[in-house]
């Protein structure tokens, strides 16, 4: 299925994506089991806080933590 997507900057913070009624009736369908969270206070302070490192590039890959866990060369079952 080909996807056409619109994406039109109105204002500095609001945005305007325009899809067509079937890919939005497929993301209503998907929503429903998706849940939503709301965060705690804590919650929101260490996302924001690894958002932050993120954008600084200071961040590991999975294969750097694998090998500073030691796990690198484990066999795989």
């Amino acid at each position: 299925m080909n996807t056409a997507v619109e994406f039109k900057k109105i204002s500095k913070n609001k945005d305007i994506i325009r899809v067509s009624r079937q890919e939005y009736e497929a993301l209503l369908e998907k929503q429903r089991f998706i849940p939503v969270v709301n965060l705690t206070f804590s919650e929101k302070k260490a996302l924001e806080k690894a958002r932050r490192e993120m954008a600084k590039g200071d961040y590991l890959t999975l294969d750097e933590l694998k090998n500073e866990l030691g796990t690198a060369n484990l066999k795989k079952r």
